[in-house]
């Protein structure tokens, strides 16, 4: 949607942090300093009740420590939902970076774009992430402004995109998107080895070959991948798919204590690369 590249290039342009002008660091290291202040935005008060009690599941300091993500990073988080990441990434950006949450194109009016709205509201008016950003990507043709972001991220949207069969449009305006040497991290259901397309479609789980594949394909090289979100009690086989899993529940009552028992998916994270 070209109002909304432009407007994306606009805004990442204009941005006053140091990220939109240097290069991404090959591996940023995390600090005493980075750490406490990333620490600080997982632990703030403001945070929704229910997504806190997830933190063990989706463990949000190590993953964004896994990724790399600093203070004066500009980064792009890709259909970040109800914010859950977002109420974590843009006070700790804030202040020297600048956090991106894009989100599906909506009509307006329609339901999908008063959540939109909704949820820019939510984060401008924040004090803590009032210099945030939310800005709309055309899901058949997405596109971000070429080579501003440090970091993009995208947590369980992939299997998604691939069920819809956008997946490759998506990873391609990723790798448009950030500098070389920026970082795309990439959070989802992991699925076994072998798994064949149309299972991964229905289930929601997804391959690591077949991700690695749409970013590998894109551009991108795997830089590292991490076992942080991993869930050994998920064996992937579900009558519902993922979402027989907490937090979304499809299952019978009857069977409650035996998904809580498993908890949330088994996830890989994947860290790849552009190259510089």
């Amino acid at each position: 949607m070209q109002r909304t590249t432009i407007f994306l290039a606009l805004v990442l342009s204009t941005c006053a942090c140091a990220s939109t002008t240097t290069p991404a660091n090959e591996q940023a290291v995390s600090t005493p300093s980075t750490t406490a202040a990333l620490q600080a935005a997982i632990d703030a008060p403001g945070r929704d009740a229910a997504n806190r009690a997830r933190d063990g599941y989706r463990h949000p300091l190590q993953t964004l420590q896994f990724f790399g993500v600093q203070p004066g990073q500009t980064v792009i988080e890709i259909t970040p939902g109800g914010g859950w990441y977002s109420e974590i990434l843009a006070p700790y950006l804030n202040a020297k970076g600048h956090y991106i949450g894009a989100v599906p194109a909506a009509v307006a009016d329609s339901k999908g774009g008063q959540r939109n709205k909704a949820f820019g509201a939510k984060l401008t008016g924040n004090p803590a992430s009032s210099n945030a950003t939310l800005v709309e990507l055309d899901a058949k043709a997405p596109a971000l402004a070429t080579g501003r972001a440090d970091v993009v991220l995208t947590f369980r949207n992939v299997h998604n995109w691939v069920a819809a069969g956008n997946a490759d449009a998506y990873f391609r305006a990723f790798f448009a998107g950030l500098k070389p040497g920026g970082v795309l991290g990439v959070v989802d259901h992991r699925a076994k080895a072998g798994t064949d397309l149309e299972t991964m479609k229905s289930s929601g789980y997804l391959t690591v070959a077949l991700v690695t594949k749409y970013a590998t394909d894109a551009g991108f090289v795997l830089d590292a991948s991490s076992e942080i979100n991993a869930n050994p009690k998920d064996d992937a086989n579900h009558p519902n798919g993922v979402w027989t899993l907490p937090p979304v529940n499809q299952h019978e009552a009857a069977d409650d204590a035996k998904y809580q028992a498993i908890g949330e998916s088994d996830r890989m994270t994947l860290r790849f690369r552009k190259p510089r």
